[in-house]
């Protein structure tokens, strides 16, 4: 019996593709380049976020002292109504009293300490404590109707909600 003859068999190439060396590098600089990218746009949000809480931080670091002095505020303008609501006051004593309260005021302009303003607004439980409430029809139903201490904010936050009476609606 004769052997078949056999013939040289053609090396079969794989299905993966021949890449060179110098594209294989192309290939990985390319991804290390996108990891740079991303880890820097990282690293820049990481910083402007870190500097936004600086600055908040700065900004609102002076409040408890502002909350404090509010009620030196509250008394100061309280003895200057009274004492130009009194007869005989001395003028000297008023005026005064007149400078020093308008300081403060100042002080409080300059850290962006702001009343809130109450009267005839809708209560809003984040700017308002409702100490009374009346029923009535006088104004819309959840109006405030007097203020009994004055809020404030800092720089747009609350750091003292305003005691108001509220009126409800009769509910009839």
């Amino acid at each position: 019996m004769e052997e078949p003859i056999s013939e040289p068999q053609e090396e079969i190439l794989s299905a993966e593709p021949v890449v060179s060396e110098s594209e294989s590098l192309k290939v990985a600089l390319s991804v290390e380049h996108e990891k740079y990218v991303r880890l820097m746009a990282e690293f820049d949000n990481m910083r402007k976020r870190q500097e936004r809480e600086r600055m908040e931080l700065i900004k609102y670091a002076h409040e408890e002292v502002i909350v404090e002095s509010l009620k030196i505020y509250d008394d100061l303008e309280r003895s200057l109504a009274a004492f130009k609501a009194k007869e005989g006051t001395d003028a000297n004593l008023i005026k005064g009293l007149q400078m020093v309260y308008d300081s403060l005021r100042d002080l409080m302009h300059k850290y962006d300490v702001k009343p809130i303003e109450v009267i005839g607004k809708i209560f809003d439980p984040n700017a308002h404590e409702a100490l009374m409430i009346v029923e009535g029809s006088e104004h819309p139903d959840n109006t405030v109707i007097e203020e009994f201490q004055k809020g404030y904010t800092l720089a747009g936050r609350v750091v003292r909600t305003a005691k108001v009476k509220v009126q409800k609606n009769n509910s009839s």
